[in-house]
């Protein structure tokens, strides 16, 4: 018996009840649903409108705050700076407690961000067990000015920000304390939690811009950093070869995956950005993301194969041949 599915659709199902049945046409719609493209680009004449949807399922703790910064996020991977928001909250029945919690945390990330919220919905729905978010962002940027996933191009580097699994090791660790109580040290899940406060790529995906040479952009969610590359190696219509050694990891998260038996490689990685760009601007990005503070790494490169691959530590090569399903739907 096949596993039942969890988390986002594989490209083909994807292509089979989505794609083909969505109306196409309108001529203002610069860049519409499709495999890795997180955002919709409209045409507004010397400015385009760029917009994103995503809900929030994988987490509980402070779901609003991250609601904000998720969505914000995608909105920022095309060099768009973020502006309004729509939130949809869905509470279980007798929990107004958290309704008012919830929106008390889309209104922090708001202001952390500078955004405004524009509308939105809140429900209290019977069935549920937890607490669902989704999220609406719009951001503006000049028509000649914004970029896609699917923009990388043969010989660009990729590039990496921060480290993997930022979003990943929070969740876990918060969501996970019990299971993990007594293997790893109280200290440690204190520190790991804390990834939390690093999730937006907005100020990474800005200055990426602004120091010029930017193909594509993405932030690696769902399926994490190999399910990054694979979006937008796929959306480009491109191969890729990355290097594990290369992969940005913290401690923290090292542990508290070894522990619950999770490849952080996998693992939902808000917090990261992934840059494609011209090889003779890879160091300029990279000094110009380290002067803002923000770590930044050469993890691999594009390549005409068609393939993704991830050469790991020991010199063996895995070819991702599909989405990676997050490791976080197995726990």
């Amino acid at each position: 018996m096949s596993k039942p599915l969890e988390g986002k659709l594989p490209p083909k199902l994807l292509e089979e009840l989505v794609f083909r049945v969505l109306p196409t046409g309108d001529p203002r719609v610069l860049v519409g649903p499709g495999l890795g493209e997180d955002a919709a680009v409209i045409d507004m004449g010397d400015k385009v409108l760029v917009v994103h949807s995503d809900p929030i399922t994988g987490a509980v703790e402070r779901i609003g705050w991250y609601s904000v910064h998720i969505a914000c996020n995608d909105v920022a991977a095309t060099g768009a700076r973020p502006l309004w928001v729509l939130p949809v909250v869905l509470a279980p029945r007798g929990r107004l407690d958290l309704v008012a919690e919830i929106v008390s945390d889309i209104a922090r990330a708001a202001r952390e961000l500078g955004v405004t919220v524009v509308g939105g919905h809140t429900e209290i729905t019977g069935w549920l067990d937890r607490p669902i978010v989704s999220m609406t962002a719009i951001g503006e940027a000049p028509k000649d000015a914004y970029v896609t996933t699917g923009g990388a191009k043969p010989g660009d580097v990729i590039i990496a920000t921060k480290a993997v699994a930022l979003e990943g090791t929070s969740i876990l660790a918060r969501d996970f304390k019990d299971k993990l109580a007594g293997k790893v040290a109280l200290s440690v899940l204190e520190r790991a939690a804390s990834f939390i406060e690093e999730i937006s790529v907005v100020k990474d995906a800005l200055t990426a811009i602004e120091a010029g040479g930017v193909h594509a952009l993405h932030d690696p969610t769902e399926g994490g950093f190999l399910g990054g590359v694979y979006e937008m190696a796929r959306a480009s219509g491109v191969g890729a070869r990355v290097y594990e050694d290369r992969v940005p990891i913290r401690l923290e998260t090292k542990i508290v995956c070894d522990a619950l038996g999770v490849d952080p490689l996998r693992l939902i990685s808000s917090g990261m950005l992934l840059i494609a760009a011209e090889k003779n601007a890879a160091a300029r990005i990279v000094e110009r993301l380290r002067g803002e503070g923000i770590d930044a790494s050469v993890v691999g490169e594009f390549n005409e194969s068609g393939v993704v691959e991830l050469v790991r530590g020991d010199g063996s090569v895995e070819k991702i041949t599909e989405l990676p399903v997050d490791e976080l739907w197995k726990l």
